[in-house]
């Protein structure tokens, strides 16, 4: 047994099904009458005739509303195989041989400056905010703000490390800094940091930044990158409101159209729970257009003779054909197997939480402005942001087409 155990392997997947496990424990309705409520506000009517935008920023070819006459369309592999690694921690990650310098968390503590820039993180806290051209030409401080257990862009700067993550985590002044830097990002992006949940909304010069953010697609993959770390350090919960935003703004209320494919392919995937993802995409599914084209649905029921039913797909993923409609004894089912799901959720959210003190949420407040929208008074025993998730090296993010893109 000690031979099997030490000559095991890991097995990288090789398609697109095997590392998405989204709807692996689902077995929903095709039908939008039937899904349930997202949870997201659904005011704003879909944008008609948008198209999906790839995540180095080439628009996907233009989609019609005739199944027939729309182009084959295909998920990235390379995309779904990167976010896969990150979800589950990077499973061929190989621990470094020397000893961990933590300098990102030394970068974070004001000790050590960015390489090769020479700036410190207070210099960038205080004075970069609101200086645009600053934030969108440099491309060396990202990958220093943003830490993740991949080799970015900037190879003077270093990658996370296991033991660093957890003492990134149990420092105060780290972590306040880092929030501090994300709501940095999210001004550069027309965002505003609401609160200590990591709520979001528009920012006084949302359409000003919005229409740059459109047009810049170099920071889809920033996004990317910001939304990873999030969970390395700690603050998974955060990605949800930024990633619901992001899929409001480009699918519904079309000011950000070129964005809907890098949220749908990359942004909804760095979110580690499958019921969270699949809520999301339900939503994103009721706003697609045309919504025959949408890859990102659950995969065909399969007959129980081994092929798949027949009839026309409405954004049942990427084979685009449609499964049957539920019994109501499955539906019934379906349901009580989602409740349940959502009780598991919630009770792992809740085991996973760091605690946050009075100071750390005090600090928070200061930083995002007039006052926390939503927030009771807090004591120092207050549960608060996620927990960080283990996550461990992959080397590069790839866009839709799969060309190599470092950060």
């Amino acid at each position: 047994m000690g031979n099997l155990v030490g000559s095991w392997r890991y097995k990288e997947p090789s398609t697109v099904e095997e590392c998405d496990s989204t709807w692996g424990s689902d077995s929903e309705s095709d039908d939008p009458a039937a899904e349930e409520d997202s949870g997201i506000s659904e005011s704003a009517s879909a944008a008609e005739g948008e198209q999906a935008a790839g995540h180095s920023g080439d628009a996907s070819p233009q989609l019609t509303d005739s199944p027939e006459s729309t182009p084959k369309m295909k998920r990235s592999f390379y995309a779904a195989r990167d976010l896969y690694k990150y979800r589950h921690s990077y499973p061929n990650y190989r621990k470094p041989r020397q000893p961990s310098e933590y300098r990102n968390l030394r970068f974070y503590m004001n000790k050590i400056p960015l390489v090769p820039d020479g700036i410190f993180i207070e210099e960038i806290l205080t004075k970069w905010r609101g200086h645009y051209d600053k934030l969108e030409h440099n491309h060396t401080y990202i990958q220093w703000l943003f830490p993740l257990r991949e080799q970015g862009l900037n190879f003077y700067a270093h990658e996370l490390t296991q033991d660093e993550i957890k003492e990134f985590q149990s420092t105060r002044e780290a972590k306040r800094r880092f929030v501090a830097a994300y709501s940095l990002m999210l001004d550069f992006y027309g965002v505003k940091l609401l609160d200590k949940s990591g709520n979001v909304a528009r920012a006084p010069n949302w359409q000003e930044r919005f229409q740059h953010l459109n047009e810049s697609h170099h920071n889809y993959l920033r996004i990317t990158r910001i939304l990873k770390s999030l969970g390395e350090l700690g603050f998974e919960a955060f990605k949800v409101p930024l990633v619901r935003l992001f899929l409001e703004e480009s699918l519904c209320h079309g000011t950000l159209p070129n964005m809907q494919h890098s949220v749908l392919e990359y942004y909804v995937y760095t979110i580690r729970l499958p019921a969270t993802r699949r809520r999301l995409l339900r939503f994103a599914r009721q706003h697609y257009r045309p919504p025959h084209a949408f890859l990102w649905g659950p995969p065909p029921k399969k007959r129980a003779g081994g092929g798949s039913s027949g009839g026309s797909s409405a954004g049942a993923g990427s084979s685009g054909i449609r499964a049957p409609a539920p019994t109501p004894e499955q539906h019934r089912r379906e349901e009580e197997e989602e409740e349940e799901e959502e009780e598991q959720e919630s009770t792992a959210l809740s085991r996973s939480r760091v605690k946050v003190s009075s100071h750390d949420a005090i600090l928070c407040q200061n930083l995002t402005g007039s006052g926390l929208k939503g927030c009771p008074e807090l004591d120092a025993n207050m549960i608060g942001l996620q927990g960080a998730l283990m996550v461990i090296g992959g080397r590069t993010e790839r866009d839709g087409y799969g060309e190599a893109i470092p950060l």
